[in-house]
């Protein structure tokens, strides 16, 4: 009888052991929920090279006689791919779409000597990077034009392309767009400051007005106020909309399908390699003196975005000259508009933007989407 209990203990361990081998990793789970398997899709992730490194790129969509969407990603160096499954696949019916993790962001971090890319990270390669990437995708899918997509920091790329190559694209898509940076910084400041006062928290404030002048009186932006900033604009929903962080997007990247482990390591070994060489050159944007953008625009714009705020953008957008241009507000999205209103994304997407490939010919015949 002394070996029951014994023999009952391994018989459970067992048990249990079995049960956690029969059960999916969760990356596994959504890998396979999120395959494209339309008989004609297209479901491709590989290596391109591209500005003299390879740079790492997802193509996806359920039918390829679709539009072709870019979709360039924000931070620096803050890929949307790891969060892509909460958000992309109803694009899919409708566009073929383009993630693409940048120069020192992400897995194109981690496929490359960051010695050698280092000298590389300037504002002008990465134009330069999208407009080669841009006519990889024209060249290898055989589309004359595409959509671009930008969010954050990527809008200085994205709106940089549009205005270069206006003739390779239906139509320009920023999200939280970047004007003027400084005048876009300066805004989210003063109403971070007004959010501590009024919640009555000192030392929001006190750290708040630790960093006086922001930005300081040359227009700079050093590392150490930006992240004050951001700390407390996050913590009163200038990121995203009725939270005081940003963990729940973060977690969700650790369960991504796209990425490994090591993979979202590099998330943030890129964002520390990548943020303090473009920070400088990302402060001194300023698109105000573009007057005139020879491709259709379209501006997504979250009402409580104070990380890239609308004010000067819609300052900008209201003088700017253009063949269709539209202002779309998010009334219940801050700056992450892709996962806080991904249903009135897809909406926009469709409404506004797919009608330009369809008077082209560009599309799937309406009846097999």
């Amino acid at each position: 009888m002394k070996l029951l209990p014994h023999l009952l203990a391994t018989a459970l361990t067992l048990t249990a052991t079995i049960a956690l081998a029969a059960t999916p990793d969760p990356h596994a789970i959504l890998a396979e929920a999120g395959k494209v398997v339309s008989a004609n899709g297209v479901d491709e992730a590989r290596a391109v090279e591209i500005g003299g490194i390879r740079q790492w790129i997802t193509v996806r969509g359920r039918d390829p006689r679709n539009p072709i969407l870019l979709v360039i990603h924000g931070g620096p160096a803050a890929p949307e791919l790891p969060n892509r499954y909460l958000f992309e696949a109803p694009w899919l019916d409708y566009f073929t779409v383009v993630e693409w993790d940048q120069r020192g962001a992400g897995k194109t971090y981690a496929l490359n000597d960051p010695a050698k890319v280092a000298p590389t990270l300037t504002k002008a390669r990465m134009v330069d990077d999208a407009e080669e990437l841009a006519a990889w995708l024209r060249t290898t899918y055989g589309r004359k034009k595409i959509f671009v997509m930008a969010h954050s920091w990527g809008t200085i790329l994205g709106l940089s392309l549009a205005e270069r190559r206006p003739d390779w694209l239906y139509a320009y898509i920023g999200v939280g767009q970047i004007i003027d940076m400084r005048a876009g910084e300066k805004a989210g400041y003063e109403w971070v400051l007004g959010q501590a006062r009024a919640a009555g928290d000192s030392t929001a404030v006190k750290e708040l007005t630790s960093i006086a002048p922001y930005p300081e009186s040359d227009g700079a932006l050093p590392l150490d106020k930006i992240d004050t900033e951001r700390k407390w604009s996050v913590h009163f929903g200038g990121l995203t909309h009725g939270r005081q962080s940003y963990d729940v997007w973060e977690n969700t990247e650790r369960i991504s399908p796209d990425y490994s482990a090591a993979d979202f390591r590099a998330i943030d070994e890129g964002s520390g390699f990548s943020f303090p060489k473009l920070l400088p050159q990302m402060a001194a944007t300023n698109f105000s003196g573009l007057t005139r953008l020879r491709c259709h625009l379209l501006i997504f714009a979250g009402r409580y975005d104070y990380t890239t705020p609308a004010e000067p953008v819609k300052r900008w957008y209201d003088r700017l000259s253009a063949p269709g241009k539209r202002f779309i507000w998010f009334e219940n999205s801050a700056h992450m508009m892709y996962e806080e209103e991904p249903g009135r994304v897809l909406l926009h997407l469709v409404r506004d933007a797919l009608p330009l490939a369809a008077a082209a010919g560009d599309v799937a015949p309406a009846d097999d989407r």
